[in-house]
């Protein structure tokens, strides 16, 4: 009889060779491990093999479905139930026990994990940080991430970014934690979050035109904690002036984010970047049709034409 959880296991990944060994070295004990591959150029594939991990490639031809939900739809999974887990996070033996326990109950079709961040060596604890809720156990052929209308905006990536997803079911909350820890550099963390200003651009750009919400976990300040986060979000977009100022005094000063000492510092610092990313990009999709500068027509006058005519 086989020791390993009844769980079945997904992987978005491309060219993630650093953070896949600590990954599935705390994935060993599902059962079934699937690591669903965009072209990697690095060791990914042949790390992912030697962990026994199925590795299937994603062909991303833009539009929807991306990665995660294309997953759901066509993975032969094995088990009923499915644990995503991202590359830079890792799953505890306090947590796969906790999770062997929780699948056996049948009042729930999802479970939402808790994750603790690492930043710079440090557990960023506060900041509105921590608790991170994110709805990674379920049953997979209830749930389906949510589409945010976004993936017609070039340069995000072929995975879902920030979505939710949509359980068809009661849903629970696991005591332990999991962590996220990227063992990349601050490079990475900037053109990671370069891609998703753009993704939240156009977030923010539906709240603010106030886009249908059918089809997403939608805003509920009396929902569940993820619909009380969508709510906070709108308030946010619709309402507060000096974004980037305030998403650095929010963060480290309400929140208390001074108390994780440097590392919360420069978080506090970059996220209050990336939130001004946020805004000009969202500008750039107002106000200037998605482009930095419109090309001329020919019956405009070239740079080099008015030069010379200055010049006369």
């Amino acid at each position: 009889m086989s020791s390993k959880i009844p769980i079945s296991v997904l992987i978005p990944a491309k060219n993630e060779e650093a953070n896949l060994p600590a990954c599935l070295a705390s994935l060993q004990p599902a059962d079934e491990i699937f690591v669903v591959d965009s072209q990697s150029t690095d060791r990914s594939q042949e790390i992912a093999e030697s962990y026994g991990a199925k590795v299937v490639q994603f062909n991303f031809v833009n539009g929807w479905p991306k990665k995660k939900n294309w997953s759901l739809e066509n993975l032969p999974f094995r088990n009923e139930w499915v644990l995503i887990v991202d590359c830079d996070e890792r799953i505890t033996p306090e947590l796969w026990a906790e999770i062997a326990q929780a699948i056996q109950n049948q009042e729930y079709n999802g479970y939402y994990l808790n994750r603790r961040v690492f930043f710079l060596g440090k557990w960023i604890r506060h900041g509105g940080k921590y608790p991170d809720w994110n709805l990674r156990l379920f049953k997979h052929q209830k749930g389906r991430y949510e589409n945010l209308s976004t993936e017609d905006i070039p340069n995000t990536g072929d995975n879902e970014v920030h979505e939710h997803v949509l359980l068809d079911g009661k849903v629970a909350y696991l005591k332990n934690d999991m962590l996220h820890e990227d063992f990349r550099n601050i490079y990475h963390w900037l053109e990671r979050h370069n891609r998703y200003s753009n993704w939240e651009a156009r977030v923010y750009y539906n709240l603010l035109v106030g886009k249908d919400e059918n089809g997403t976990i939608g805003a509920n300040f009396f929902g569940d904690a993820v619909q009380r986060k969508r709510f906070l979000k709108k308030v946010w977009v619709k309402y507060f002036p000096f974004k980037p100022f305030l998403r650095f005094i929010i963060f480290y000063i309400i929140q208390r984010g001074f108390l994780d000492g440097k590392a919360g510092y420069i978080y506090g610092r970059l996220l209050s970047q990336y939130e001004y990313q946020i805004g000009v990009k969202l500008y750039e999709l107002r106000d200037c049709g998605g482009q930095l500068n419109v090309v001329k027509t020919t019956d405009q006058p070239s740079l080099q034409t008015e030069i010379q005519q200055t010049a006369t």
